[in-house]
């Protein structure tokens, strides 16, 4: 099976500038945003898909302090607050070289489109589309398997949780799931 992490993975998301003097606002998104946000560290500025932006365009960061829910970050280049405002809603991305592993029980998120999703019982439910972060919590959106009968949906929304997500297999690229009665009907 060929490998389908990306070459980029998304690590922040500039929500706006701050002040006058080119400071953005960033929302991580990330487990570790302290060793992540630090001065010399470069990001490629991405989509939502995690695919960098076909001209390349790259920044560093000069200083990085938290700031409520994210960090106030100051990149080198972007000194007032015109140029701070182009950056507004774009992602920021760093090569997945530079992230380190996942442990053992972990996974990235970017890892998690594309697996096929199980219940208990071998039933393949279908294959992840997408991962969405919605207010009540992270929400696998399974593209239902075309043997799924009765199913009234093509897709189905399974909560990420600890009750539901019982099992993830990374090499074997499945998940197996304990889903609410009534969720799949």
């Amino acid at each position: 099976m060929a490998d389908r992490a990306p070459a980029f993975v998304i690590v922040g998301r500039v929500r706006k500038a701050h002040g006058v003097r080119g400071e953005v606002v960033v929302e991580p998104i990330s487990d570790e945003p302290d060793t992540i946000f630090v001065s010399g560290r470069r990001f490629f500025a991405g989509d939502a898909a995690g695919r960098p932006e076909a001209r390349g365009t790259t920044v560093e960061v000069v200083g990085a302090r938290p700031f409520k829910e994210g960090f106030l970050v100051t990149f080198a280049g972007i000194s007032d607050r015109n140029a701070a405002d182009l950056w507004r809603d774009r992602y920021l991305l760093i090569p997945e070289a530079e992230l380190p592993a996942p442990a053992e029980d972990e996974i990235y998120l970017h890892d998690v489109p594309g697996m096929q999703v199980e219940l208990p019982d071998g039933t393949v439910v279908g294959e992840v589309v997408t991962v969405w972060e919605l207010p009540q919590g992270l929400m696998l959106d399974v593209a239902r398997a075309p043997a799924a009968e009765g199913a009234k949906e093509s897709t189905v929304m399974i909560p990420w949780d600890e009750r539901t997500v019982q099992h993830v297999d990374r090499d074997a690229r499945r998940m197996v799931v304990d889903v609410p009665p009534g969720l799949l009907d």
